[in-house]
């Protein structure tokens, strides 16, 4: 089979996989009911079938548990009108992308995703905020210098006595102006971050469910207190920790050239870390879905730099790491990355 035959397939494919989502996702139950059972015969026809019906399935649960309800009416009618003007134009992958973007209700979606509530309210309540995809560096009060990553947000408590940053979201890199009478600390949930010295990055993640901070030092060293431990940990340059609920992990050991290089040079620095997590990660970054079956994706590990302000960039050169992985881009908003192989 030609590569253009294969192409011109896997779109149609596409295609029909659009319809049935729509099918399924129709406003009478008995609908519903009637299109589960004739989709469920469209994927005993083919495996690749299968394997588009598993995609979007996925796709489908995400997004529909992110829309709070509505019909899919007017999605539907809309669609019959692509899918028709597909047709006469013999261009079937646009139309399966708008297909998915219609019969998902996604518009709303996204705006919800290129302004998340948080950032919102960070927007209007926050000291100091960036939205997905940007970053900012300004000079406090002190001269501190104080850089924000993607979808961040910070507040700011300084006085006579104190500078402390409370970070709301995401993650910043801070190089301290010294000032021996006031205190620099950087608070989060998991802990109180002061600095001994100057450099040192702080982020917060959420990893399956479990927020964490986590603290890189790269320059001097920080004190950590940790709520309910009576000690405090000291990290030095070079050692990163990560905090819970459930308290301190290790201190590992990190390259702090790579750290500053990746702040500076907006970069992603990876060093033997489970694929599904990059993909996290580059998801922070991007204002889209990047949508990824997490379980087939866990035996690859990357190691790599990729750039933060081009995911488009970072997913192509994953792809080139790992040929046996896929990257679908439905549109500009959703990317598919799976692995066809995968049992």
């Amino acid at each position: 089979m030609s590569a253009k035959t294969r192409n011109t397939t896997d779109d149609a494919i596409a295609e029909e996989a659009a319809r049935w989502v729509v099918a399924l996702t129709a406003d009478s139950a008995a609908e519903r009911e009637q299109a589960r059972a004739g989709f469920e015969r469209w994927q005993k026809e083919d495996r690749r079938h299968a394997e588009a019906a598993a995609g979007m399935e996925h796709l489908v649960e995400q997004l529909q548990r992110m829309r709070a309800g509505g019909t899919t009416r007017p999605a539907r009618a809309a669609l019959n009108a692509a899918l028709a003007s597909g047709r006469r134009t013999r261009s079937r992958r646009p139309v399966a992308a708008l297909a998915i973007v219609l019969a998902l209700g996604l518009p709303g979606w996204l705006a919800v995703r290129a302004y998340p509530p948080a950032e919102l309210m960070a927007a209007l309540t926050a000291d100091a905020h960036t939205g997905t995809g940007e970053w900012a560096s300004r000079t406090l009060a002190d001269n501190t210098r104080l850089t924000l990553g993607s979808g961040s947000a910070v507040d700011l408590r300084f006085d006579e006595s104190r500078r402390t940053v409370e970070l709301l979201r995401g993650e910043i890199f801070v190089d301290v102006a010294p000032d021996a009478s006031r205190p620099f600390v950087v608070e989060t949930p998991q802990g109180r971050m002061r600095a001994l010295g100057t450099r040192f990055s702080v982020s917060r993640e959420t990893d399956r469910g479990e927020d964490a901070t986590v603290l890189t030092v790269v320059e001097s060293k920080v004190s950590v207190e940790i709520p309910a431990l009576p000690d405090r940990l000291v990290v030095q340059a070079g050692q990163r920790l990560r905090l819970t609920a459930a308290g301190p992990g290790p201190v590992t050991a990190v390259d702090v050239r790579s750290v500053e290089g990746a702040w500076r040079f907006r970069q992603l620095v990876v060093q033997g870390e489970p694929l599904p997590d990059v993909l996290e990660r580059l998801s922070r970054y991007r204002r889209g879905l990047i949508h990824f079956d997490r379980a087939a994706l866990q035996s690859y590990t990357v190691s790599a730099v990729l750039p933060l302000d081009d995911t488009d960039r970072a997913l192509s050169l994953l792809t080139a790491s790992f040929p046996a992985i896929r990257v679908r881009t439905l549109t500009p908003w959703v990317v598919l990355v799976d692995a066809p192989g995968h049992p």
